[in-house]
C-alpha cells in the first residue's frame, strides 16, 4: 500500500573473461609465490650442501647432523672417518655432516 513494488533490471550482458579465470590466476599467483618463498630457496641451499660435501678432506673439523664435532680423519666415496676425542673415530655418512667449522676450533674447546 505505501511501499511500490520493485523490479530489478536486466543484468547487462557477461565480462569477456571466461568464468573461472579469477580464481586460476589466482592459483598460479599463489604457486609463483611459493616458488620464490619456499622452492628456490631450498634448492639454493641443497646446492650449497652438496659442495661443501663435496669439498671434505681429511683435517676438516666438521659437525655432525646428530650434534658431534670432530675431525675428519679418512675421507671414501659415501663415508667419512671423524675423530670425536684421541682415539676414538667414528664412521658417518658424508650426507649427515651439517657444518664444516674454521680450522682450530676444536682446539679451543
Amino acid at each position: 500500500m505505501f511501499i511500490s513494488d520493485a523490479f530489478a533490471e536486466q543484468a547487462p550482458a557477461a565480462a569477456a573473461s571466461p568464468p573461472g579465470f579469477e580464481s586460476m590466476f589466482f592459483v598460479l599467483a599463489l604457486f609463483v609465490v611459493f616458488y620464490f618463498m619456499m622452492i628456490r630457496p631450498q634448492m639454493k641451499r641443497q646446492k650449497e650442501h652438496r659442495k661443501m660435501v663435496s669439498e671434505i678432506k681429511a683435517g676438516d673439523e666438521v659437525v655432525v647432523a646428530g650434534g658431534l664435532a670432530g675431525r675428519v680423519v679418512r675421507v671414501t666415496e659415501q663415508f667419512l672417518a671423524v675423530e670425536i676425542a684421541n682415539g676414538v673415530e667414528v664412521k658417518v655418512q658424508k650426507q649427515a655432516v651439517g657444518q664444516l667449522l674454521p680450522k682450530g676450533t676444536l682446539n679451543t674447546l
